[in-house]
């Protein structure tokens, strides 16, 4: 139940709680706002034409839900009058939390909640204000062109925007057409562009046209090998969504070739006049494809005026290529997906007397890392270990992984000591064959061929509360360091070449003892390397003073503290691929 404070002149106050309720008090709220000021003559509130009163409901509505959703605090709202100008501010109590998105897309599937995405798009001027304990989300619409009186409305009617009395010409109409096409489909292409899911794209269709161009609408999509699909059905009266949806599955359409609207039979849906609208299909067709049909109903006399039906076309075929952008961006996303799984090696069980955790973050956005690591029982009591790192990132770098690390696998099982390992992969890198078939696979960039840092080495327990025997060698990979349970901090390796550069090059390895508590720390250069302008984290010994930092951690503490650390470096996200590997003996 919204709280309600009526101050002087034009402004109104009110507090909703953080429920599924919330949007809807806010439509009635400046609902009921509007239509007092209208009620006492106060200057401009009768003065506002119905696209403004339209948008400023949907945008009450979406921010409210934002607010709900991703703050779940008590929601404040202010309505007032400005001058010529309708100010809207929605408030919570959560000062600190990232303002979801900001100006760019969604990227959940919800129906609503598309806050300032919206703003953006529909006010005339907006705005976030930071106070000490809340943030306040404002926009403002400026009272311009022909101006129509704000209509009275059931306060208890739970619309998404309020309906235009009789008199008024409808949303559709020829002037209207005439007048705001063109800025409806620039809107619209932009919204539409930044959809990277067919679903977000039927969801942003939907409430674009309703109740511009129609009081309700739905959407039906085709996945390919898959029964149709009702993605999203939307109406001007909330109440009717669920008995729409529940009509129109019922008749899914066929998918069709043939471009253009085409008539549909009105949906015999309780409380909608059944001989008094006009519904049309019209396919989602893109470069010779269906995608979907989108479905639209406008009540009153059967018909749309031509102008109408032509705006719906274009904006329609803006809508398919969205589609088609966002299935071929799903389709990538599941390439890369399969691709990421087969690079990463299964789960191990636990070491005997050793604890183990790895983080393992591809770069944002890429489609698969060059950073790669492995962990595998060789025989013999021995485990091996391996955390790599393609120069370079993406697809091409993933490449080399895909060869490396089953090598390394196989020449660990077949019983090669740690020195052996390297130098036979190094020789299968710098070999010519095995260059130019990778190479060919993808242009290596500036035609030069990528190479290898690795930390590879074994581990051999002595048994539980006894430590374990460690062996590894360094081949051009930042130095692993071992922590004691005194805090101290010390290298594990001496540096070596990169792999896959000569295949002369002959490597060394270390032994050593890691005693009950001792904790070994390999990381790839994603890590070391981290930049805050001209610095990087491992500058000073800045890795050592954070793994110093992880004293009386067990393995994954010291895990989680050190990706945190270099996540906290920067503002910015990373700019390469991180990987790091703790084992701790017990």
């Amino acid at each position: 139940m919204a709280t309600v404070e009526v101050l002087q002149g034009g402004v109104r106050r009110g507090r909703v709680p953080a429920d599924e309720l919330a949007a809807g008090a806010a439509r009635r709220f400046l609902q009921a706002a509007l239509a007092e000021w209208s009620s006492q003559g106060l200057p401009s509130s009768d003065g506002f034409e119905d696209r403004l009163v339209y948008d400023a409901t949907l945008l009450i509505s979406e921010l409210v839900t934002n607010a709900v959703v991703h703050a779940g605090t008590t929601v404040e709202i202010v309505c007032r009058l400005d001058a010529d100008s309708l100010v809207i501010e929605v408030a919570d109590r959560h000062p600190g939390r990232v303002l979801r998105g900001s100006t760019e897309q969604p990227d959940d599937h919800r129906e609503g909640g598309r806050g300032l995405y919206l703003v953006a798009a529909l006010s005339d001027v907006w705005g976030v204000t930071y106070h000490r304990d809340h943030k306040t989300v404002w926009c403002s619409f400026e009272a311009a062109g022909e101006r129509v009186p704000c209509p009275r409305t059931d306060p208890d009617q739970p619309l998404l925007a309020p309906t235009p009395p009789p008199d008024l010409p409808r949303r559709a109409d020829i002037d209207w057409v005439g007048r705001g096409s063109l800025t409806f489909l620039a809107e619209a292409s932009d919204l539409l562009a930044g959809q990277l899911d067919e679903d977000n794209v039927a969801s942003l269709a939907t409430q674009l046209l309703v109740p511009r161009l129609a009081d309700w609408c739905a959407v039906w999509l085709y996945p390919a090998g898959a029964a149709p699909r009702l993605s999203r059905v939307w109406h001007s009266a909330e109440q009717l969504l669920d008995p729409l949806r529940t009509v129109l599955e019922r008749f899914p359409p066929a998918p069709s070739t043939r471009p253009g609207v085409q008539p549909l039979a009105w949906p015999a849906v309780p409380a909608v006049p059944g001989d008094l609208g006009s519904a049309l299909a019209v396919p989602l067709i893109a470069a010779g494809h269906c995608y979907g049909t989108l479905l639209l109903g406008r009540t009153g006399p059967p018909g749309l005026p031509a102008e109408a039906i032509s705006l719906i076309e274009d904006f329609s075929r803006r809508v398919a290529l969205a589609m088609g952008t966002a299935r071929q961006y799903a389709r990538q996303a599941r390439i890369s997906t399969v691709l990421q799984r087969g690079l990463l090696p299964p789960a191990t069980a636990r070491i005997p007397g050793v604890e183990h955790a790895v983080v393992y973050e591809p770069m944002a956005g890429d489609w698969v890392g060059g950073d790669f690591y492995d962990l595998f029982p060789a025989g013999d009591g021995r485990w091996c270990f391996a955390l790599g790192d393609v120069c370079g990132s993406g697809p091409e770098a993933a490449a080399l992984t895909g060869i490396a690390r089953p090598v390394l696998r196989l020449l660990a099982r077949e019983g090669y000591g740690v020195c052996d390992v390297l130098d036979r992969l190094n020789k299968a890198l710098a070999d010519e064959a095995a260059t130019a078939l990778v190479g060919e696979t993808a242009a290596w960039e500036g035609g030069q061929p990528r190479f290898l840092s690795l930390l590879y080495g074994e581990v051999l327990p002595y048994g539980p509360g006894r430590g374990a025997r460690c062996t590894l060698a360094s081949a051009g990979h930042p130095l692993p360091l071992v922590l004691t349970p005194g805090g101290l901090v010390r290298p594990a390796a001496t540096p070596q070449i990169l792999l896959g550069i000569s295949d002369d090059a002959h490597y060394r390895s270390e032994s050593f003892d890691l005693a009950p508590g001792d904790t070994l720390l390999c990381v790839t250069d994603g890590v070391t390397e981290r930049r805050r302008g001209p610095l990087m984290f491992d500058d000073d010994d800045g890795l050592a003073q954070a793994l110093r930092g992880c004293t009386g951690l067990g393995a994954a503490g010291v895990a989680e503290h050190i990706r945190q650390a270099v996540h906290d470096y920067d503002t910015a996200p990373p700019s390469d691929d991180l990987a790091l590997l703790v084992l701790q003996a017990q």
